[in-house]
């Protein structure tokens, strides 16, 4: 993985982040975001997997059933947002749209994906800081105004 500073201001900073083969997506852009501090950012990345696994979230379980991507894709879309957890860390919240080989997709919350051959990360911080607090209710954690 390998990141740039492409501007710094009062209104925050905006990183590329360049995932390499093999890197698992999901925890190398929430390391990036650790080792940047990042607690508040909108996230969009485009690029390829070599196999990927989204879910759907199950209110009646509160689990995801995941769906796994047991082949190279490409990343049509993936978006979300980092905020700060309930234990103080980086919590990334990613969907993503999956291209295969046929045109039909897949798609849903980003749980993992190995990065083939690219993944291109744009990470956009914003001056506040946005904490994400656990819903026992719901069964997931959401931001808290």
């Amino acid at each position: 993985m390998k990141s740039k500073l492409l501007s710094e201001s009062e209104t925050g900073r905006i990183f590329v982040v360049v995932l390499d083969p093999d890197d698992e997506a999901f925890k190398s852009i929430s390391d990036f975001a650790a080792s940047e501090k990042v607690t508040a950012a909108a996230v969009t990345a485009i690029g390829a997997f070599e196999r990927a696994t989204v879910g759907w979230f199950d209110f009646e379980t509160k689990t995801y059933r995941e769906i796994p991507v047991a082949e190279q894709c490409e990343v049509l879309s993936a978006i979300g947002d980092i905020a700060v957890g309930d234990d103080g860390k980086p919590s990334l919240h990613l969907h993503a749209v999956l291209g295969l080989s046929d045109g039909s997709t897949r798609g849903g919350h980003l749980l993992d994906g190995i990065v083939r051959p690219t993944l291109e990360v744009m990470v956009t911080e914003t001056p506040a800081h946005l904490h994400r607090r656990r819903r026992p209710e719901l069964g997931i954690a959401l931001i808290n105004l």
